[in-house]
């Protein structure tokens, strides 16, 4: 097919400013769409502040066997004392079933011998009920009258910086780029091949590389609001101080947003189907939601899996977000991972350019 002969247009008028006025019209003219990118990371950053919110006694769930109901008895009464122990007696199989399925975080059975000791019923894979099995048995052992040797203090970590809404946060700023850069692109790009829309482009005087650039900068645009009115709604509701530099900050949203919809292009570049992309797209998402550490530290994954989880471009951008807002360090830092969401940026779009395919 023979395309028109380019013209010499005024710079407003451009196939490129014109790709990206067209991406911010359809977006703003849809509710839904607005709800996705604004409103849904504000609920999320909500609910999980509100559930891992700071609480200085975290209530601790303990069922006692009542089976010998005077030593249960014992034992909720010495328990009682600390506010923190939420203790109910109930009858052995129930304290089980309660346990496995994450109702109680603690079962205590007191012994039936002469000795008046106790056996604990915890699950060693959860974090909260191995620290329920340690504050019971020391708050049993104390009331039995054990004394410590040595003295000790405890100091909570509780300023700004150390807290799990402090760590979430650049999360949810790394997963909103993420999900912006494959959905907002990919999804968008294939609904465009599929609604005939490109087989229009192809007969105007657009070029691939005016449309693949139109369709990223117009992203890179959508995701500005979106993640100044979720660090300041943070700052406000929750007190997330950024202490590092705000154009550092800045400055890596912009990078974790090219790199993503450098990715979200390529993927997009051949899909001719919904479940064709919704796959492709589920396919690079899932190992880096599940790998990159947005949620939980990635260190907690085996070692041999690091070098793997490191070179992923979520986890890349969450370690560089994390050590500018938590830790106040610089840019030039983190030169390895702003060089690596270069790369994965660049080399994406240039894949894409190469494989793209109009229909």
């Amino acid at each position: 097919m023979n395309r028109p002969s380019k013209t010499r247009r005024p710079w407003g008028q451009g196939p490129l400013i014109q790709i990206m006025l067209s991406r911010l019209r359809e977006f703003y003219r849809e509710p839904e769409a607005v709800f996705w990118a604004y409103g849904f990371p504000l609920i999320m950053t909500v609910a999980l502040g509100i559930a891992f919110r700071n609480q200085t006694d975290q209530p601790i769930a303990v069922d006692v066997d009542n089976t010998q109901s005077a030593a249960a008895e014992t034992v909720q009464e010495t328990l009682e004392k600390a506010p923190r122990f939420q203790v109910r007696l109930k009858p052995l199989e129930e304290c089980r079933i309660r346990l496995r399925m994450g109702r109680t975080d603690l079962v205590v059975l007191p012994s039936t011998g002469a000795d008046g000791g106790y056996a604990y019923w915890f699950d060693p894979a959860r974090p909260e009920s191995q620290l329920a099995r340690n504050s019971v048995d020391d708050a049993l052992q104390r009331a039995a009258g054990r004394k410590d040797p040595l003295a000790t203090q405890d100091k909570e970590m509780v300023e700004p910086g150390g807290r799990y809404i402090d760590f979430l946060v650049p999360g949810l700023v790394a997963i909103g780029l993420m999900a912006g850069g494959l959905w907002g692109i990919g999804f968008v790009t294939v609904d465009m091949r599929i609604r005939k829309l490109l087989k229009r482009l192809l007969a105007t005087p657009m070029s691939k590389s005016n449309f693949l650039l139109g369709i990223m900068l117009s992203r890179l645009v959508f995701m500005i609001p979106e993640v100044i009115v979720l660090l300041i709604f943070s700052r406000f509701a929750f007190g997330v101080v950024i202490q590092g530099s705000i154009v550092a900050v800045a400055l890596l949203v912009l990078l974790g947003a090219f790199a993503f919809a450098g990715i979200g292009l390529l993927v997009a570049s051949r899909a001719k189907t919904v479940e064709a992309v919704s796959g492709l797209m589920n396919l690079v998402m899932l190992p880096m939601w599940i790998l990159s550490g947005t949620f939980f530290s990635a260190d907690r994954f085996p070692d041999v899996a690091q070098p793997f989880i490191k070179a992923l471009p979520l986890t890349q951008l969450l370690t560089a977000l994390r050590a500018v807002m938590l830790e106040g360090a610089t840019l030039t830092s983190q030169w390895a991972n702003v060089a690596a969401l270069l790369a994965w940026g660049g080399i994406s779009f240039l894949l894409a350019l190469r494989l793209f395919r109009w229909q």
